[in-house]
């Protein structure tokens, strides 16, 4: 994250109570995956597996994986998809769910079917759940969920080294110090001062995870929205690149479209892409 060899001492001595280890997968809920999964494919995924007995399909880039579920929505689902769900590594699945609940979180109630894999949770923002996950080695869940898809390589090279920066989650007026309180005492992450800022959208706060891997960014509405009541949720997924203007530019050549405003357009230091299905969108972080 920075070539300060103080700052690196400080990250190694930032307390990682989970043993978090960054991001295993991030889950959309849509009930139009087609849709979807073409808009990933646009930004270099491809679909790798799908699920044993529900309508769900794993995608996959580089080392990110995006789970997109269809399965048993209820009539009358929003079209637009949601972030519903970040899988985070860690060290003892039981274990951080255990403490995180002891400290406080809402335990998920998970219901599983026959062979299938029990994935602790607890409840995030919104309808959104946070999971827990100590199975990506050797020996990965997607070997017990998920069959593969024949025709497609297991592996996805990403495309112009594109890798995952963070999540950035809307939170409710004056919100913000209670989230990044949840964050750090359950979790163990660190609010960076406003001055470490990253990319081209970074109001709110930045939390680094301990493993230093990842990034959330919390974001209010500002005091003269009008939106000042809007549910709190995941908004968009951030992916960190070495080289923005290089990625930008291989992602306009996959028909990738951007925000180019005079108050708002892709630099050196970061782009957004344009809404799509009715509010997806991806951001870019220069990340090196």
């Amino acid at each position: 994250m920075t070539d300060n060899p103080l700052a690196r001492e400080a990250l190694l001595d930032t307390p990682n109570p989970l043993g978090l280890e960054g991001i295993e997968f991030v889950e959309y809920t849509t009930p139009r995956p087609q849709a979807l999964g073409q808009l990933l494919e646009q930004v270099g995924f491809r679909p790798v597996a799908r699920h044993r007995s529900r309508e769900v399909l794993l995608y996959r880039q580089g080392g990110m994986n995006i789970v997109i579920n269809a399965h048993g929505l209820p009539p009358g689902t929003d079209d637009t998809p949601q972030i519903a769900a970040v899988a985070m590594r860690v060290r003892d699945a039981a274990a951080a769910h255990r403490r995180v609940v002891e400290l406080g979180a809402w335990p998920v109630r998970v219901q599983v079917q026959p062979m299938e894999l029990h994935i602790p949770g607890v409840h995030g923002v919104g309808a959104s759940k946070l999971y827990f996950i100590d199975r990506w080695r050797e020996f990965s869940i997607y070997d017990v969920d998920f069959v593969p898809i024949p025709t497609v390589a297991p592996q996805v090279p990403p495309l112009a080294g594109l890798r995952w920066f963070g999540v950035v989650q809307y939170v409710g007026l004056a919100r913000a110090a209670d989230w990044c309180e949840f964050y750090a005492s359950l979790f163990g992450f660190t609010v960076l001062p406003p001055e470490q800022a990253f990319g081209i959208l970074p109001a709110g706060h930045i939390l680094r995870s301990p493993c230093g891997t990842f990034f959330l960014q919390l974001v209010e509405p500002a005091t003269d929205s009008e939106d000042l009541v809007s549910a709190e949720h995941l908004h968009r997924l951030a992916f960190g690149t070495p080289d923005v203007p290089s990625a930008v530019r291989a992602l306009r050549e996959r028909g990738v479209e951007f925000v180019e405003a005079s108050a708002l357009h892709s630099t050196a230091r970061g782009a957004l892409t344009r809404e799509q299905l009715g509010g997806v969108m991806f951001e870019l972080v220069h990340h090196g």
